[in-house]
């Protein structure tokens, strides 16, 4: 699991954004000046400044469109080459359905408690279907899965919706009631990891908190 790198594309889109307004907005002005001196005195001198200041107007835009389909090919790109935020499937679900699910799990694979709470810490098979549920305000139940071993997250909210934040790794999904997204995760690396909501969610927003044990 790495961090995304869309700071990256930010970067080109405003270099991208900046060259071409540099180009095309001052042009486009002295073009439209040059074109009303072209119908006040017909000059062959302002003709040949409309014909050069739109020959630069094109050559801006040919050079934004050129950029725009640059970082529309870039996307798909860091997306399955970059190890951006993981690629998920979306199954339309209740919420007294999810929780059901979730529910079998814990009674199944819990394997101790934690937190005033009582919080379940689950510790499926590898290669097992393992679920989470954001409701306000926690992740339910805690994990605690196996390095290098593969497994299918199903996520979702039973009341609002929320953000899934994993932390240190910085990978976000949203959480949103009424479906299911389901991704594969192979965690690589042994520790305790953070699941914050990153979508405000109400008063107890900030204590929304999750754990995830790789071991």
């Amino acid at each position: 699991m790495s961090r995304p790198l869309t700071h990256i594309q930010r970067l080109a889109t405003a270099l991208g954004l900046g060259l071409t307004l540099s180009l095309t907005g001052p042009a486009a002005y002295a073009q439209r000046s040059a074109l009303r001196e072209v119908r006040t005195t017909g000059s062959a001198g302002a003709i040949w400044a409309v014909s050069l200041l739109f020959g630069w107007t094109l050559i801006g835009w040919g050079i934004a469109l050129v950029w725009a389909l640059v970082m529309f090919f870039m996307m798909p790109y860091w997306h399955i080459y970059g190890k951006q935020n993981l690629s998920s499937e979306a199954y339309r679900t209740t919420p007294e359905m999810y929780t059901q699910k979730v529910q079998a799990m814990v009674d199944k694979y819990t394997i101790r408690t934690e937190t005033a709470r009582n919080m379940p810490v689950v510790r499926p098979p590898a290669g097992a279907d393992v679920y989470m549920l954001g409701r306000l305000w926690e992740w339910y139940p805690a994990l605690e899965l196996e390095k290098d071993q593969t497994y299918r997250l199903h996520l979702s909210s039973v009341d609002w919706q929320h953000g899934f934040s994993l932390q240190p790794e910085n990978i976000n999904v949203q959480v949103i009631p009424g479906y299911e997204m389901v991704m594969k995760i192979t965690p690589n690396k042994s520790g305790e990891f953070s699941v914050i909501c990153n979508e405000y969610c109400g008063i107890g927003h900030h204590q929304m908190i999750g754990k995830i044990y790789v071991k």
